[in-house]
């Protein structure tokens, strides 16, 4: 247990919030390991995972010490100020056997929660959330929540996927370096926020859309998961390739969950590797990294 101290007791607010969820949730989250404070709420899962525990397992933190983004970036993750979350997934609990290659699975999973975030903020808050392929929560232009899938795998099957998340809830102090880019909820409300409502509801939605990818409908997933992601459609990107940068525009996502983009006219999917999403010339450009397992 490196880098973190014991584990604590559940927030009373948190607790009450998921006990009001049990029947949505249907033993999800049955377990929650809360930490006061963390090294990394991912790597603490990832042990859990290891060691054997069960699906829908989950590792939450009032502060992490070396929270992380995509490829290795670090996630501000002040005290109290935000949720920071990870639970352990098994895809066997939820995939065939044909869906859970390292790829497919990985994609699979990154969309679907992000779906399932972006509609729980929508409920816990009325804002009107939107998902930046492949797993960023925006309003407007701002990101309020990141979301981060690393698996572990046997050959080319994933063993567990752990899926980290980080909302940002309370306005805090944040980096210069995404100080012009990042928000959070009590900013764009204007309001406080409880905590432990947007973490029950995370978790809730979060088991219902998994659920709906047990049933073999993944396919009304990503409809649903289109609907709220208007920049795949038509927005201004570069992708990186053959060790440069293409000029293109989003078409879409397909079947697998990869970004379509037009670029030197033809049609090019993306499934791992940088894209900037390009804004104007006074925003300058925003990254973005597909999920790797």
């Amino acid at each position: 247990m490196s880098g973190a101290q014991r584990p604590g007791r559940l927030p009373p607010e948190f607790a009450d919030a998921l006990a009001r969820r049990a029947g949505r949730l249907g033993g999800f989250a049955s377990r929650v390991v809360w930490y006061d404070i963390v090294s990394s709420t991912n790597d603490e899962a990832d042990r859990l995972a290891t060691g054997g525990a069960e699906h829908g397992t989950v590792v939450a933190a009032d502060h992490q010490q070396s929270g992380r983004g995509r490829i290795g970036r670090a996630w501000h993750s002040p005290p109290g100020a935000g949720l920071y979350v990870s639970v352990v997934l098994n895809p066997a609990s939820f995939m065939g056997p044909i869906d859970r290659g390292t790829t497919s699975a990985a994609s699979r999973v990154t969309l679907t929660a992000g779906l399932a975030l972006a509609e729980a903020l929508r409920a816990a808050t009325g804002l009107p959330i939107a998902i930046k392929w492949p797993n960023d929560l925006v309003v407007g232009h701002r990101k309020v929540c990141g979301i981060l899938a690393e698996g572990a795998a046997t050959g080319d099957t994933l063993r567990h996927v752990i899926l980290g998340f980080g909302v940002n809830v309370l306005t805090s102090a944040y980096p210069p370096e995404i100080a012009d880019r990042a928000t959070s909820i009590e900013a764009e409300l204007g309001r406080p926020v409880d905590r432990g409502a947007v973490f029950a509801e995370s978790l809730a939605c979060l088991a219902e859309r998994l659920r709906q990818i047990s049933a073999g409908e993944f396919g009304a997933v990503l409809d649903a998961w289109r609907a709220l992601s208007p920049s795949s459609v038509g927005a201004r990107v570069r992708i990186s390739a053959e060790g440069g940068w293409i000029d293109a525009i989003t078409t879409g996502v397909d079947g697998d969950g990869a970004l379509v983009v037009r670029a030197e006219g033809s049609l090019r999917r993306v499934i791992a590797g940088e894209v900037r999403w390009v804004a104007s010339a006074s925003r300058g450009s925003e990254e973005s990294h597909a999920p790797r397992a």
